[in-house]
């Protein structure tokens, strides 16, 4: 009589799940740097388009901008008149610390767009140091990791 042996064996499906398992966590570990290269970029983009936002509502209603961070409530929001409640707020996540640089933290957009004084700020991660630079004139800037 013969036994037909269909399956596999105790020791060759843990042997298959253990090869498993270590793919798995060698994959899991090398997308965390990813994941947060990816939401770095999405904060810092985000803020950009924010700022030309301030910018253009400058312009469009001829009036000056104010953009004012708040670190502590890691928060940013946009008035146009301190008497005014802002008319944009945004919150951040607290992996980010803006610091002061050679501009404190806030900004200026003057009617013409132009920002009212120039020079940077810093915005901390838990890796990586990046710049935010506002050049004279245009009210141009940019950010740069350091």
């Amino acid at each position: 009589m013969k036994h037909n042996q269909k399956g596999f064996t105790l020791a060759e499906s843990l042997i298959v799940l253990s090869i498993f398992m270590i793919l798995s966590t060698v994959t899991v570990f090398s997308l965390k740097p990813q994941h947060t290269m990816l939401e770095d970029e999405a904060f810092l983009t985000q803020l950009q388009s924010d700022l030309y936002y301030a910018q253009n509502y400058a312009i469009a209603h001829q009036h000056e901008v104010l953009v004012i961070f708040t670190p502590s409530q890691y928060k940013y929001k946009m008035i146009e008149r301190t008497e005014l409640p802002p008319f944009f707020q945004r919150n951040y996540s607290k992996s980010y610390h803006l610091t002061e640089g050679s501009l404190p933290l806030t900004i200026k957009f003057l009617p013409n767009g132009n920002v009212s004084s120039f020079g940077s700020l810093y915005i901390r991660t838990e890796s990586k140091t990046y710049r935010l630079t506002f050049l004279i004139g245009r009210g141009r800037f940019y950010v740069a990791e350091q």
